[in-house]
């Protein structure tokens, strides 16, 4: 037998292995950094849906998707990044159809304005020829 398989721990050998710990116990914490851009993604796309009245037009949309950002902000506080980034893409999504649902009602109300104006010139020119 060999003396160098029954050698007892070098102060090296214990560096070396304490040092490889920290660097993965260091990379196992970095690996999932904060959502800052995510969230500020979905602050915005919040205000780009209140810009379009997602108030008026789509208020569920956007009340969940102000809940959203605000659980996710606070799951980014608590260093729960993951889910921090999870729940700020979902509230991104939920300003986003609460944004165009209000685009589409405004363009459905232009519209129905519009057909009103051509029903009220048909009718008056239809007077004038009477």
């Amino acid at each position: 037998m060999s003396m160098l398989s029954h050698a007892p721990c070098t102060s090296r050998t214990l560096f070396t292995a304490m040092t490889l710990s920290v660097a993965v116990f260091v990379t196992g914490c970095a690996s999932t950094p904060p959502p800052t851009s995510q969230l500020a993604v979905a602050q915005q796309a919040v205000n780009s849906a209140d810009t379009a009245r997602s108030a008026e037009f789509a208020p569920l949309e956007l009340r969940t998707a102000r809940e959203k950002l605000l659980q996710a902000e606070q799951a980014n506080l608590e260093k729960d990044y993951d889910r921090a980034r999870e729940l700020a893409e979902q509230a991104e999504w939920d300003a986003r159809v609460a944004e165009r649902k209000a685009q589409a009602e405004k363009a459905k109300r232009g519209l129905e304005s519009a057909r009103q104006g051509t029903q009220e010139l048909r009718e008056e020119s239809l007077r004038r020829v009477q």
